[in-house]
């Protein structure tokens, strides 16, 4: 940080900076457990001379949980991991069965997010017309909330008996999820405002006269990899932009670590599909109750708990198998 220039360029230099904390924090839990692991002989010395203290479980306790800090901090080191996340949830051809899937998605998400304290900002979010949702975007904000949802990634099923079957026949329904990190302002993604169409449009579903009677909502399409964003939420077609603007980034930022992940994949002969179809993880409701993640075969019976956030099984597992297979620096 010393050399000469190297303020110069804000991108790589906070990318430093946000390197060097990740380490910090790393190290200061590494300390710490070493110091606890000189602790550790003391406590084995004493036991095998038949000493006992009630204070033991205690400390085994706390060994435990900052070994775990410290597991953690190796599995949330991809260079993106520390940053907030964007979600997108899309359903599967299906009509009111996949869109009543993706909002049930949608519901699973923001409990987990209210189960770890993180701030949640719906970006925009498309009614369906019976029931559930036709797409939704939304920010979950906080410390690595990208590292541990990235391995969320991907279509999930759903196999139920229909709420909306007369008949009661068993559905099989499949929405998309997809999970980017929210870069920091400081990452520098050039848009040329040549390659932008931009719409305006009233705004859909509940929020007022002035959101449904104003062409506030903004809809952006950046023509050379025909990615499109849109962003509702706000009364002012401004901050609609504004946000939509940044969602494009994020996209734009994502398409370019992917890149950079599939190139690296293909030297490793390791890249892998994820195919619309190609489940990542199946929740099943009938005949039997259990949801499973096809990639690292975790299992829970309890579907009901999954449904309402507790997620973490999964995270913990996907987390576990990138440690294994020595995971990638685009974290993805």
């Amino acid at each position: 940080m010393a050399q000469p220039g190297f303020w110069d360029n804000p991108s790589h230099s906070a990318e430093v900076l946000r390197r060097r904390r990740v380490l910090e924090r790393q190290q200061e839990t590494l300390k710490q457990v070493t110091a606890d692991s000189e602790e550790l002989a003391t406590w084995s010395e004493l036991l095998a001379e038949g000493e006992t203290d009630s204070d033991l479980p205690a400390f085994l306790a706390r060994l435990e949980e900052e070994v775990g800090k410290l597991e953690l901090a190796i599995k949330l080191s991809g260079p993106d991991d520390d940053k907030s996340a964007i979600v997108a949830i899309h359903p599967g051809a299906g009509g009111t069965e996949s869109q009543d899937w993706a909002e049930m998605l949608l519901r699973m998400y923001l409990r987990w997010a209210e189960r770890e304290d993180y701030d949640v900002d719906i970006l925009d979010r498309l009614e369906g017309e019976e029931a559930g949702i036709k797409s939704v975007t939304f920010a979950i904000r906080g410390e690595n909330a990208y590292g541990y949802l990235k391995g969320e990634n991907g279509v999930h099923r759903l196999v139920r008996i229909s709420p909306y079957d007369a008949a009661a026949r068993r559905h099989t329904s499949f929405a998309s999820v997809y999970v980017y990190p929210d870069v920091d302002d400081e990452v520098t993604i050039e848009i040329d405002t040549k390659d932008l169409r931009i719409d305006t449009f009233r705004s859909s579903g509940a929020g007022g006269q002035h959101v449904n009677k104003t062409e506030s909502a903004v809809r952006i399409t950046h023509l050379p990899t025909n990615i499109v964003v849109s962003c509702q939420n706000e009364r002012s077609q401004i901050k609609n932009r504004s946000t939509a603007m940044k969602m494009l980034r994020v996209r734009l930022y994502d398409l370019e670590m992917k890149k950079r992940a599939d190139e690296q994949a293909e030297r490793e002969n390791l890249k892998k599909d994820i195919a619309w179809g190609s489940q990542i993880r199946s929740y099943v409701l009938h005949p039997y109750r259990m949801v499973k993640d096809h990639r690292t075969g975790e299992e829970v019976g309890d579907t009901d708990r999954v449904l309402d956030g507790d997620i973490d099984p999964f995270i913990e597992a996907w987390l576990k198998g990138r440690l294994a297979e020595g995971g990638d620096e685009a974290g993805v």
